[in-house]
């Protein structure tokens, strides 16, 4: 990306704070029914002109509210990024044993999942389209993200609960088994989002625990049901 438009990102945000709510909404609706466009077509297969006719918008107004064609790429990734990284701040400030963090990081991001399936599909399969500065904030949200699951496995080793695996395969092999949940988890399936991510819970957390210690994963005592799953 040239260094010109490098900056455009930071200068947009600034400009952003200072707009209305009903701007704010608006631009929060063009994102949404983009990434459903881009789910449909992909990225590199929809043309301006087709996200002007979804979102009923001439080429100015578009940019007026978003700015080029990457930018609402980097948008839909930022809301994602946003939501996954909210609910890692609440279930930190929830606390519990590491076990226990992990159940709810999952309940977490399955939830994310279920409520942003569109933007979910963009997240993980056009990432790769993203260039310079957008690019670069991507990878670093992301590494930020993965970092909270590491510590997790990182304190349960410590604390004697979890074997001592090596914290990054561990934390990617975890989001693997979250991330894709998109294609075949169902809004009113035979399991719904919360127990799903107890089932998985329950998976990861006895895999993962340590069989030599006497510290048995605190999952209310009983040996195949998560603490608060449902």
């Amino acid at each position: 990306m040239p260094n010109g438009k490098a900056v455009k990102p930071a200068v947009r945000a600034k400009d952003d704070s200072r707009r209305s709510a009903k701007w704010h909404e608006r631009r929060n609706g063009i994102i949404d029914l983009s990434a459903k466009v881009f789910a449909k077509r992909g990225y590199h297969a929809t043309s301006t002109v087709e996200l002007c006719e979804a979102n009923q918008l001439g080429k100015g107004a578009l940019y007026y509210y978003i700015g080029s064609k990457e930018h609402l790429l980097a948008a839909i990734h930022d809301r994602v990024m946003d939501e996954v990284m909210m609910g890692a701040d609440r279930v930190a400030l929830a606390g519990g044993s590491p076990a226990e963090q992990l159940a709810m990081l999952g309940q977490e991001l399955v939830a994310v999942i279920m409520r942003y399936p569109d933007h979910v599909w963009v997240f993980l399969h056009e990432f790769h389209a993203l260039t310079g500065e957008n690019a670069k904030q991507f990878r670093r949200r992301r590494r930020q993200y993965e970092g909270r699951i590491e510590a997790v496995f990182e304190a349960g080793t410590a604390s004697g609960q979890f074997r001592a695996l090596d914290p990054r395969v561990t934390a990617r092999a975890w989001l693997g088994m979250h991330n894709y949940t998109y294609l075949w988890l169902k809004d009113k399936g035979r399991l719904s989002a919360k127990e799903v991510a107890a089932l998985f819970a329950e998976i990861f957390v006895w895999g993962v625990a340590d069989p030599a210690s006497e510290m048995v994963p605190p999952l209310d005592g009983r040996p195949a049901q998560v603490a608060g799953a449902s």
